[in-house]
């Protein structure tokens, strides 16, 4: 792995584009503004079109150069998601990237209109659904790769196949472990899957380590400022992102994270997780679920 790498080390992407859900604000802001840098034509893929065309403004500022679109997606709502891949699909015949960054923490429990558990919802499977019903496009372009963000905290929870809706009892710390983790399961199995089927589109985790963002809305407000004192700023966090996207030696089924201790801040590099998170019956279990709930079946046009 490359020390201390930064986004310079990358090539320029001149005429690729890349989706960016929750690019808005945090890390997804963060990511989004360094491929727009390196030419990336960029989606910002976000729940509120007001912070999607600020955060424009805010790029447009920073690189003039930039190449912008804003488009509305709430990934909690499969309606919505629909709504974005056949816009997308329509619009466009080739996607380089697929960023699936937006998310929750630690909300209070609230049903989806689709009747999820809305943290799994936000941060899984919205992002199951958006990758199944934009891979045509994916495959269609050569070298294109879909990161999927997890988190330090999917060792917070297993997957609770029994209650995946938590409907049984919440916990907002579990809800989002386990939320987190189906990411990270996802993004191995998703690699597998595209290996064994032949394509070469390549499957990456990342996580950003301890970044200041504002996933932290739904903290005491006591506890909040104290985030600025250890954490890492969120464009440090976008590092790994960055490399799980841009690194050209990455052959998928990677998970990349912080070097620095116990993963919470540093440079990008190749890390480990458990052994559940890599277990196929866990992994093939998890597919058929998401597949069940979404009613997006891969490379099945019939679900777009």
């Amino acid at each position: 792995m490359d020390e201390k790498w930064s986004v310079e080390q990358a090539p320029a992407q001149h005429g690729s584009i890349a989706v960016v859900t929750g690019a808005n604000s945090g890390v997804g802001y963060e990511t989004a503004l360094a491929l727009a840098k390196k030419g990336v034509r960029v989606v910002l893929a976000c729940r509120n079109l007001e912070k999607a065309a600020a955060a424009k403004s805010r790029i447009l500022a920073a690189c003039s150069t930039a190449n912008i679109e804003c488009r509305a997606l709430d990934v909690s709502s499969l309606r919505s998601v629909r709504e974005f891949a056949t816009h997308l699909r329509t619009r466009y015949d080739q996607l380089n990237l697929l960023i699936n960054n937006a998310g929750i923490m630690m909300s209070p429990f609230e049903m989806t209109e689709d009747g999820f558990e809305n943290q799994l919802a936000t941060n899984y499977l919205g992002h199951f659904a958006l990758t199944g019903l934009l891979l045509p496009l994916l495959i269609a372009t050569p070298g294109s790769r879909v990161v999927t963000l997890s988190s330090l905290s999917y060792k917070w929870a297993g997957i609770d196949f029994d209650d995946l809706q938590a409907q049984q009892g919440y916990s907002r710390g579990k809800a989002y472990g386990q939320s987190k983790r189906a990411c990270l399961v996802f993004a191995y199995e998703l690699q597998r899957r595209l290996a064994a089927a032949g394509y070469r589109v390549r499957s990456v985790a990342a996580h950003p380590g301890l970044a200041k963002t504002n996933l932290d809305q739904y903290f005491p407000a006591l506890i909040r400022p104290l985030g600025n004192l250890f954490l890492q700023p969120a464009s440090q966090g976008a590092l790994p992102i960055l490399y799980a996207a841009l690194a050209e030696h990455l052959k998928g089924g990677e998970f990349i994270g912080p070097d620095g201790f116990q993963q919470m801040r540093g440079y990008p590099t190749q890390v480990d997780s458990d052994d559940a998170s890599r277990d196929e019956h866990i992994a093939d279990r998890l597919w058929q679920v998401s597949e069940e709930l979404t009613n997006v079946r891969y490379l099945d046009d019939k679900t777009g």
